[in-house]
């Protein structure tokens, strides 16, 4: 077997892994179906084979990978630090360019096209928001009717201005990272972190030139597309002091850039997920306390944060210092099921995934959740009940110190 990707699975990725089975319990798929095949270690001994030339590259390896949600869980507890998050990447992007598909060709084209237009998101917006009004989503196929179900009503508005300046002296210049769904689907996310950043004594920029971070087309094997979209923001980014995005998947990968583009590692270094820096800012006393209490949150770690990027004091202490008692649901942080784009591609998987997690909110008692990525936001609020909020820490945060229309 040939890889023929600059992607490509490395011999040193994957001989890594020394088989020791730690993994497994982490693994969600694994706990799903307890087949080796659904596991980090089964996954990785398929690449191996396939590398080999034992077995082909054919549909039924395809299936394997793609029934991986690429959580990371398995990285956050391997002794021997297997990259599989890396490697996945690598063979999804060799199942692209050995196995095209119109199905896959569509979905990078969606990817690497709809994602990084700003105006092809603003017409998608305009429909889903009319969807909204007409309560029409019930005409959407299976899998987009559920994700439909779990998006925040659409008010089209937007951060407004590319530039906010601090309320004090200047701490330095963030670039905030639009996203290609956070700015015109999750603008609340957007004004708490520009709200508390100002507060912070931070200008905070918004690069117009800039474009989506690639996570998503880099996770489906569209290198290509998701190259470009590195290339693009390093020129984007340049000149501000630090890079934040308030999506964990976002932080996650442009933190990753040296996989994808040269200067991404100087790139990735200045990078900063929203809820790692303003844990930062209040621990610094940057930023206030809240001398009040206001209940228990559960709280949801994403992925991409967690296992990851290793976050996960950061939320608590936000949500701690906006005068909540952060809750805990689950202390492996298995994936909920959202992961970008599997709940489409593996609807029933994604959705089970996704029940077990709203289970595991309903069981603590508490109204409120607060989770740092959109793609799992949408995937509680699909499974949990209407009366039920889910929020991001920083928003939540904003709303207790700053925002005086709450």
């Amino acid at each position: 077997m040939v890889w023929v990707t600059e992607q490509q699975p490395t011999p040193d990725e994957l001989s890594s892994c020394v088989h020791c089975g730690l993994c497994l319990p982490h693994c969600p798929t694994f706990r799903l179906t307890g087949l080796e095949i659904a596991s980090p270690r089964g996954r990785l001994a398929a690449m191996n084979a396939v590398a080999d030339g034992v077995i082909a590259l054919d549909s039924d390896f395809e299936d394997v990978m793609t029934f991986c949600l690429n959580c990371r869980a398995c990285e956050a507890v391997c002794p021997s630090l297997v990259p599989f998050g890396r490697a996945m990447e690598g063979v999804r992007a060799e199942l692209a360019e050995q196995r095209p598909t119109w199905s896959r060709r569509l979905r990078h084209l969606i990817l690497g096209r709809l994602l990084t237009s700003k105006w092809l998101m603003a017409v998608t917006t305009l429909g889903a928001r009319l969807i909204q009004r007409l309560r029409l989503g019930w005409l959407l196929p299976r899998p987009l009717r559920l994700n439909f179900r779990g998006l925040r009503p659409l008010h089209g508005r937007g951060a407004g201005a590319d530039t906010f300046e601090p309320l004090g002296v200047v701490r330095g210049t963030v670039g905030l990272l639009a996203g290609c769904v956070m700015e015109p689907w999750f603008p609340e996310v957007h004004r708490a972190t520009i709200g508390v950043l100002t507060a912070a004594g931070y200008r905070v920029v918004i690069p117009p030139q800039q474009t989506c971070c690639g996570a998503l087309a880099a996770h489906d094997g569209a290198a290509a597309a998701a190259l470009r979209s590195a290339r693009h923001n390093l020129a984007a980014f340049a000149g501000v002091d630090l890079i934040v995005a308030d999506a964990a998947g976002c932080s996650a990968h442009l933190k990753e850039y040296r996989h994808w583009a040269e200067g991404g590692e100087q790139f990735g270094a200045r990078v900063r997920d929203i809820t790692e820096l303003v844990a930062e800012l209040i621990a610094a006393g940057a930023l206030p306390v809240s001398p009040h209490d206001r209940g228990p949150v559960a709280v949801q770690d994403p992925c991409h944060l967690r296992h990851a990027q290793r976050i996960v004091k950061a939320p608590r202490e936000v949500l701690a210092a906006a005068g909540y008692t952060p809750v805990e649901i689950d202390p492996d942080g298995l994936c909920c099921g959202a992961a970008g784009i599997y709940s489409i591609l593996q609807p029933a998987a994604s959705a089970e995934l996704g029940r077990n997690k709203a289970r595991q909110v309903r069981e603590t008692s508490t109204t409120l959740v607060a989770s740092a990525n959109p793609g799992c936001e949408m995937q509680l609020r699909t499974h949990l009940d209407d009366w039920m909020r889910v929020a991001h820490p920083v928003e939540l945060y904003f709303e207790a110190l700053f925002d005086r229309s709450t």
